[in-house]
């Protein structure tokens, strides 16, 4: 195989992998938008008010 078959090739597959994590990250992100939005709303308050207390956030 030639340098510029592999250039091709390599090329071709970043190209896939970061359609790829696109696509996930986009997945992801519609899973928690209707995830919260559709949660009760003292759930979704005590799952942000945990999360604040676990990054040492002040909140009170």
């Amino acid at each position: 195989m030639n340098s510029h078959n592999i250039d091709t090739l390599n090329s071709v597959s970043v190209t896939s992998t970061k359609n790829l994590q696109l696509l996930a990250t986009a997945a992801l992100g519609i899973v928690i938008l209707f995830g919260v939005g559709f949660a009760p709303m003292d759930m979704t308050h005590n799952a942000a008010h945990d999360t604040r207390h676990s990054v040492a956030f002040p909140c009170h």
